[in-house]
């Protein structure tokens, strides 16, 4: 078979089962696509040996038939996945040199139904970006490019390397995390599929932690289908992760059903935002007309209190972060500042800190500790959580109502150039976030797919909502809008 790395996820786990191709040559095809793509920087920490390692053995266990549906598929692990015995930095500096003794519990299951570690992807600075500008490791670079014009545009962030690397058929499948819009995001920059699961669906265990209550992984994949096999293969109860669900994971593949007749599909008044770009709108319309095409009935509903989403999530998301990356202090793993005669313990800390952490998580980390802090605690932080609840509680009256998942755009424009958002101002980045964010606040499942071009050939996609803990559903929703829209586009090779 040609054009091994091309295949999706389901593709190739048919094309094994039916002896046509074995986990070994379709690693050594994406092994030798990676080597030649390092213009993209994707992939941060290369793992041939151990890949060919595991291809061997799921070679070994489909040919004695025990074989799950993720077995001998190659892919890339994000670097906030701690992988035992392989580097896993979070994509900063403060974490140089560490390798961890133990296996994050979503690659354990992963790994246990016999995927294969490609190796480790790069992303924004423990999770804080919306560019992969943030990294340690330098940017990833989205492989579609604008039109002939040879600027090098964002893959989205923080799971930027994730996104590069499935959009460039470096792997079939690639895991990635979304706190705020991370997998979404980046799935809508680079045409491919990326969803969020229900907050307690997929094990937070062994995951670097960013914001405890928002964190969540998911999978990245070249189609709806591939996103229901590998998310099958994630998710899971974990006595380790208090906040993990204790619930029975679905066959979601089962559930592909494409019939998403009578389904009620709102369209929020509120995401309507201002200076949306004219194609976005468009976009949008004419998803909710295939979505009204296949069957569904398109409704207007609202969520009042979107407007208040972004402010309320820079207050909980830098509160939890300032908590959580206290703990890299110099003391006990990663990178440790070289001392002068007399530094003591608080010198220690703060150097160590200052040249371990990036601008953009130190400033994250800043006002964290500023709306934590004694003086400011009820003004921000408890102001924030509670409107917190009221945008959680739109949704459940709207999904009361009978609404079944909500229409949205993934982005408010489409992948921008490395170093075009300025600096100067980390909020206009921050507006990337303007429509994921809420679903992190309310822990629902959220899903972003590819469903059109720009008028510069550039990819967009939609975002669908779903109920809590109906993954399943909303998967299905997800395929019959990906059927409708038909997008089979792929960038120009260039790298």
């Amino acid at each position: 078979m040609s054009d091994l790395t091309k295949l999706t996820v389901a593709a190739a786990r048919d094309a094994m089962r039916a002896g046509e191709v074995t986990s070994v040559e379709l690693t050594e095809a994406c092994i030798a696509a990676i080597d030649g793509a390092d213009a993209l920087g994707a992939f941060v920490h290369k793992t041939p040996e151990l890949a060919l390692e595991q291809a061997g053995a799921a070679d070994a266990r489909i040919k004695a038939g025990d074989a799950p549906g993720m077995c001998g598929i190659p892919m890339g692990i994000k670097d906030l996945f701690c992988t035992k015995g392989v580097a896993s930095q979070a994509g900063s500096r403060i974490l140089e040199g560490f390798k961890p003794e133990y296996e994050s519990t979503v690659s354990a299951q992963l790994f246990d139904a016999g995927a294969v570690m490609l190796g480790k992807l790069n992303m924004d600075e423990f999770a804080m970006g919306s560019s992969n500008e943030t990294s340690c490791y330098g940017n990833a670079v989205n492989p579609w490019r604008r039109g002939n014009d040879d600027t090098a545009l964002t893959p989205g962030g923080s799971s930027g390397g994730s996104a590069s690397a499935v959009a460039a058929d470096l792997c079939l499948a690639a895991t990635g995390t979304d706190t705020g819009g991370s997998i979404r995001q980046p799935a809508a920059f680079t045409g491919t599929v990326g969803i969020k699961p229900t907050y307690g669906r997929c094990s937070r265990w062994g995951i670097v932690a960013f914001a405890s209550s928002l964190d969540q992984a998911g999978p990245m994949t070249k189609s709806v289908r591939d996103a229901a096999i590998v998310l099958g293969a994630m998710a899971g109860h974990d006595p380790k992760d208090s906040t993990s669900a204790d619930l029975q994971v679905p066959d979601f593949e089962a559930m592909l059903t494409g019939d998403i007749n009578g389904k009620k599909i709102g369209i929020p008044a509120e995401y309507r935002m201002e200076g949306m770009p004219i194609e976005i709108e468009k976009l949008w319309a004419e998803g909710a007309d295939m979505l009204r095409d296949a069957g569904a009935e398109i409704l207007d509903i609202s969520l009042p209190h979107t407007k208040y989403a972004l402010p309320a999530y820079y207050v909980i998301a830098p509160a939890e972060a300032s908590s959580n990356l206290a703990r890299y202090d110099g003391v006990r793993y990663g990178h440790r500042a070289t001392l002068a005669q007399g530094d003591g313990i608080t010198e220690m800390y703060e150097k160590t800190r200052a040249e371990g952490f990036g601008p953009e998580v130190q400033r994250r980390v800043m006002v964290g500790t500023y709306v934590l802090s004694a003086g400011f605690y009820d003004a921000y932080y408890n102001r924030a959580r509670k409107v917190r609840t009221l945008i959680k509680k739109d949704f459940e009256d709207v999904f009361a109502a009978g609404i079944d998942a909500i229409l949205t755009p993934a982005t408010p424009s489409s992948a921008f150039g490395l170093g075009e958002m300025a600096e100067a101002d980390p909020v206009q980045m921050y507006l990337n976030d303007v429509f994921t964010v809420t679903v992190n606040l309310a822990g629902l499942p959220g899903i972003s797919v590819p469903t059109g071009q720009d008028k510069q050939g550039l990819p967009m996609g939609l975002q669908l909502i779903g109920r809590p803990w109906e993954e399943g559903d909303l998967l299905n929703t997800a395929y019959a809008l990906e059927a409708a829209a038909g997008f089979m586009a792929k960038p120009g090779k260039w790298w």
